[in-house]
């Protein structure tokens, strides 16, 4: 690892950081030695003092506050934030004057436009009057299958502004994979496409429309948006979305003053392992952990253009709208991100201005090995921020950042999930950048890594990701019965209390952190803990390999690493390049990290937002099924995987 760190801010870049201002404000310098950490040690020793500070900076509107900014219980699950206070999550998102951007859509067919705060208003007045008169109140769930388009945002913000409860999917969703999602949650109110583009090709939705109105009885009204004009009139039993909004004109919005609690969100996990877990989300604390991550972690200003690759199927939608609230543009993009050109969204970044740019690790890496060098092609001078996520950034990600897209730019690798829709780990604008590391823990988040008894590791030791503090986007609860019970199953039993997110990860000497993967992937040979993103950064590095999997393998009572890659075209996998790639590893790792098998596949499986499916492999080389094949994206790729002659036991290839 470099002695040096690749990024350090100026002076004057620091004093000019929100996150300055903030610490400023509670009376601690930043730019001081230790300053980051006496403002980290401070948020989480002082909750009430530093999220009723967040509420003040980042201006919260609201008709009350309320009486207790933290209201103590035994359990953290039962902590409360902000009692007595009374908000509503749109009002919050569409303040500001009416001339200001709001949002900036682009797809890959050329298309670019810009969308004033009056604008998007006046779509979301005729939308919440349309919901209204509907019957639609608070609580009422609101479902959206559409892709990452204007109307998107503005039917989550009508549902929002009423107290309705919004959860959306992205149209590349099978018909199986959208009513494991919406069945359980049963809407009122569907909003859907006739069709998408993606990578150049037309979709048609209406088959699959057809066959999930079928299955949504509770839905009284499905609303389609005719983006591909694939016919004269909308489906049968659908009305389309301009003549279902034709008669509410443009006006003021009634926003509905909701507890901070008040249920906004319905996200999903990936259901990977089994049916989707449906995650409801608070309307407070999305928008101050958002605030906070927005503003203080991403230095996000009013007026700044923020841009987050997403489909409506991923949290990072969800954050990317909250864009809103901090008085910045979402600039949203449809499409495949690597077409017509892989350089199509750094041309986005130049055209719109944008200053935070989030993709995710898997993207950085594809736009290296394309060989896409944005510093000479590109201006790029919008851009302040760049945001990493979806799975650990190698340095070798780093190292591309830093010397082929720009030199002088916050790279922020961060980490989350859609279990808090935010960030356990994320960036600081004033500190150094390290190769590999996440900068910081989340403000407000008491975040600790432990062993396998619960015992706090030090720098460069292996563990749990771990929070220990209550805050405030800790979901409500799962949907159904049984909600309260499967949710604290999910994140607090196995460290008494504590949430437990799930991924492998050591703290470092910079206080940052590395994360190597998933814990329930983690690999186990020999019975010594290995996190398959120690791995991946090694082969991943290699010209003749384009994406690769690694799995532990189960035999006579221990475990073996398997590696399977996805080749360059004209690159084939014999001695050599096996020998090579074991040298690699062993090199860059240790013997343990070694695959005793590797094996060459035509595609790796991934889900909808473009990560890894490790378990899906291990199920799929293991002969088990698996348990929810609509949540991946490419479920033939499994094809590649299963009864492979390669995997007899003991033979070593």
């Amino acid at each position: 690892m470099s002695s040096r760190p690749l990024w350090v801010p100026d002076q004057d870049q620091v004093s000019h950081t929100n996150l300055a201002r903030f610490a400023a404000g509670v009376g601690i310098d930043i730019a001081a030695s230790g300053g980051f950490e006496r403002l980290h040690r401070w948020s989480v020793e002082d909750l009430s003092g530093f999220w009723s500070a967040v509420w003040n900076f980042c201006g919260v509107v609201a008709s009350e506050q309320g009486s207790a900014v933290v209201v103590k219980a035994e359990h953290n699950a039962d902590v409360r934030f902000f009692d007595g206070a009374r908000l509503n999550f749109a009002e919050n998102l569409l303040a500001g004057d009416d001339s200001e951007v709001a949002l900036v859509f682009a797809d890959e067919s050329g298309v670019y436009t810009e969308v004033s705060r009056a604008e998007l208003r006046g779509l979301v007045s005729r939308l919440a009057g349309a919901m209204r008169a509907q019957g639609v109140g608070p609580g009422d769930r609101v479902a959206c299958w559409m892709p990452n388009v204007p109307e998107a945002y503005a039917v989550m913000l009508a549902a929002a502004s009423i107290g309705a409860v919004f959860s959306s999917t992205s149209p590349d969703f099978g018909t199986a994979g959208v009513l494991d999602r919406f069945g359980q949650i049963e809407p009122v109110l569907l909003f859907a496409v006739d069709g998408y583009v993606y990578g150049g090709q037309r979709f048609d939705c209406q088959k699959r429309l057809a066959e999930i109105r079928a299955g949504l009885p509770t839905v009284a009204v499905t609303v389609v948006l005719n983006r591909l004009g694939l016919g004269e009139r909308p489906p049968e039993g659908t009305v389309d979305f301009d003549a279902w909004i034709e008669s509410h004109s443009t006006g003021s919005i009634q926003f509905e003053q909701l507890p901070f609690d008040h249920p906004l969100y319905v996200l999903y996990s990936s259901g990977t392992t089994g049916r989707p877990k449906c995650i409801v989300h608070r309307a407070g604390g999305i928008l101050l952990k958002h605030l906070c991550e927005h503003q203080l972690h991403g230095d996000v200003r009013p007026g700044d253009r923020v841009f987050y690759f997403t489909t409506t199927g991923w949290m990072m939608w969800n954050w990317l709208a909250s864009a809103l609230a901090s008085r910045a543009a979402a600039v949203a993009w449809d499409g495949n991100p690597a077409h017509p050109g892989p350089e199509v969204l750094f041309d986005l970044v130049d055209r719109a201005g944008v200053t935070l740019f989030g993709v995710s690790a898997r993207y950085i890496y594809s736009m290296r090995k394309a060989g896409v060098f944005p510093r000479r092609s590109h201006r790029l001078s919008s851009l302040r921020t760049i945001c990493s996520t979806g799975s650990p950034l190698a340095p070798e990600g780093f190292d591309y950042v830093y010397e082929e897209v720009k030199a002088d730019v916050h790279l922020a690798s961060i980490s989350g999930g859609t279990d808090l829709c935010g960030c356990l780990v994320a960036g600081d604008p004033t500190g150094p950048v390290w190769s590999g590391e996440i900068q910081r823990p989340a403000l407000g988040l008491d975040i600790e890594v432990l062993d396998g008894d619960g015992s706090t590791t030090g720098p460069g030791q292996f563990g749990e990701l771990v929070c220990a503090s209550p805050f405030p986007s800790q979901p409500l609860s799962f949907w159904g019965p049984g909600g309260d019970e499967r949710y604290r199953a999910a994140y607090y039993e196995r460290f008494k209390g504590r949430w437990h997110q799930g991924d492998y990860v050591c703290s470092t000497v910079h206080g940052g952190f590395v994360i190597s993967g998933r814990s329930d992937a983690t690999l186990n040979p020999g019975g010594v803990r290995i996190g398959t993103a120690e791995i991946y950064r090694l082969v991943d590095a290699m010209d003749e390999v384009v994406e690769c999997v690694v799995v532990g393998q189960p035999m006579d009572g221990d475990t073996r690493v398997v590696l399977f890659v996805k080749l360059s075209d004209g690159v084939g996998l014999d001695d050599g390049l096996k020998a090579s790639i074991r040298a690699s590893i062993r090199a860059g790792a240790t013997p343990r990290h070694v695959p005793a098998v590797i094996c060459a596949v035509n595609d790796i499986p991934r889900t909808r937002s473009g990560k890894t499916v490790e378990l899906a492999v291990r199920d799929a080389i293991s002969g088990r099924p698996i348990a929810n094949i609509e949540a991946l994206a490419n479920p033939e790729a499994l094809d590649c995987f299963r009864n492979r002659p390669e995997l007899a036991w003991p033979r070593i290839s």
